[in-house]
């Protein structure tokens, strides 16, 4: 059976930032000038998990979170692939072949640092050459900078390691984010006035920023709120384990059980240790005032 004819583009994607975007808008006007459809092939989970765990970075974008970003790309085809031993064995010219067999493969568009097929021996003069050989047009997308830095998922994870939330919202096009669902806490927060949501990382492979204080957004179901999220240990309680709370500025919605999206905004401090609840309760106050003046900062800052 022939397909319609294609432009697809192939990688991990992790991060969908601005320089994946760039592929992306590529490929989508390319089809839709030559009316072929727009197709991204990528892959779960991400390949060094397969063929060198070791190296397997952390991840910006999970699942689900990835997925929700390219919902928001003019493609007309999203393809995971599952990745295994046996595809990661499979030569630049077999998976080429595959592309061209199952989804009409007319055009291959690649990032500049790409590499296809087993051991990444894809490059640009290979992907050429076996475009000249099976009827397919090659053509790379030069890299995207940003205050003259390359966009490129690597410098988005030192970043958000660092704490430079700034720079990995720059390179990302949005806020770095995760989405997870919110489960039962210890309630104390309520006995101080400062109710909270609790979340759960469920998936240790997500990277997050240094533990501390945040202001945040959330989004959820039917709402979305600003507020400001402990992320780390609990000292004052003598809790070593990581947890995520987040107190939500002017709604109290009963969220046990489902899934929520937070955005981290800005840092406002090192997690602490402290001698009472009131002290505590002191913090706190101090915290919602500078979460609440970092949020309008950043909002006015997104509307201009």
């Amino acid at each position: 059976m022939r397909h319609p004819g294609a432009v697809i583009t192939v990688g991990t994607f992790d991060g969908v930032h601005l320089g994946h975007r760039a592929v992306l808008d590529e490929i989508a006007e390319r089809a839709r000038r030559a009316r072929r459809r727009s197709i991204l092939v990528t892959f779960e989970p991400h390949p060094l998990e397969v063929v060198n765990p070791q190296a397997a970075p952390p991840l910006l974008t999970l699942g689900l979170e990835r997925r929700e970003v390219l919902a928001q790309c003019e493609l007309d085809l999203v393809v995971v692939f599952p990745f295994t031993r046996e595809l990661s064995q499979y030569s630049p010219e077999q998976f080429v072949l595959m592309l061209r067999d199952r989804y009409g493969l007319e055009e291959l568009v690649i990032g500049h640092d790409h590499g296809l097929g087993k051991g990444r021996a894809g490059d640009e003069a290979v992907l050429r050459a076996l475009g000249g050989r099976h009827g397919f047009a090659v053509d790379v997308v030069d890299a995207v900078s940003n205050h003259g830095k390359s966009v490129s998922s690597t410098l988005i994870r030192r970043a958000i390691a660092g704490g430079d939330l700034d720079t990995a919202r720059q390179f990302l096009g949005r806020p770095y984010s995760f989405a997870d669902r919110v489960v039962h806490g210890a309630g104390r927060g309520r006995s101080i006035g400062y109710r909270t949501i609790n979340l759960a990382v469920r998936d240790p492979r997500k990277l997050l920023p240094p533990d501390g204080v945040y202001a945040v957004n959330v989004e959820w179901k039917n709402g979305r709120a600003g507020g400001m999220m402990h992320q780390g240990p609990r000292p004052t309680f003598g809790e070593a384990e990581r947890s995520l709370e987040v107190h939500l500025f002017g709604v109290a919605p009963d969220l046990y059980g489902d899934d929520v999206k937070v955005s981290w905004v800005s840092r406002l401090r090192d997690v602490m240790s402290f001698p009472d609840a009131e002290a505590l309760k002191a913090q706190l106050d101090r915290d919602m005032h500078a979460a609440q003046a970092a949020l309008t900062g950043f909002a006015a800052a997104a509307s201009h």
